[in-house]
């Protein structure tokens, strides 16, 4: 298969992206050079850079690259940033905050899951992305605090020990709600030991399980 991956990735940011205010120079750069169509099953490389969440095997998807963006920008992730990323997935939100410059912890609880992405990672050269096998429930405790946490799939409520492992100042983003339920993304702050959290856009993710 051959894609014309200037045009596709160009209609992507433009009609995807910034067509609904993602305005972030660095997110925007990032989107357009990670190759996400290598992080879909190979019969679904041709919809890779569609307005979609696609599956990616074991029940689980890679969410449609708006989502990615937003919840990137609202990281506003600088280089050097160290970042938990809850639900490793395909790899492909983590390799856009490599990209970036970010170090990130990724923590996946699907074997399979764990092996594809680091496979995938590793192919492509982002060094800076480390991928443990567990239970996002728990973090990555051994190297907190992070300035920074990333959920990619829907606990029931915010995990206290995602919170715990959180900088202070630092921000956590993460869908919330049951999976029958209405699930609201919301951005979670740290400031002195509390949190502020603000409910951003309804979205439908997997369970965290």
């Amino acid at each position: 298969m051959e894609l014309n991956l200037e045009s596709i990735t160009n209609k992507m940011i433009e009609e995807q992206l910034c067509a609904r205010g993602i305005r972030s120079a660095y997110v925007l750069d990032a989107m357009r050079s990670v190759p996400r169509h290598l992080f879909v099953p190979e019969n679904l490389k041709d919809y890779a850079y569609e307005d979609s969440p696609l599956p990616i095997g074991s029940g689980q998807t890679i969410s449609q690259p708006y989502i990615v963006a937003f919840m990137t920008e609202q990281l506003n992730p600088v280089t050097g940033m160290k970042i938990l990323e809850i639900g490793t997935g395909s790899g492909y939100q983590a390799a856009v905050l490599a990209h970036l410059g970010c170090k990130v912890f990724s923590v996946e609880l699907l074997e399979e899951l764990v092996n594809a992405a680091s496979r995938t990672l590793s192919d492509l050269h982002y060094e800076n992305v480390k991928i443990r096998h567990g239970s996002g429930y728990e973090g990555w405790q051994e190297e907190a605090p992070f300035d920074a946490v990333i959920v990619t799939s829907a606990p029931t409520a915010v995990p206290e020990a995602l919170i715990g492992q959180l900088k202070d100042g630092g921000k956590m983003i993460v869908p919330v709600g049951g999976t029958y339920s209405v699930q609201w993304l919301k951005l979670v702050v740290k400031k002195d030991g509390q949190t502020d959290e603000r409910d951003l856009l309804p979205v439908r993710f997997v369970p965290m399980v």
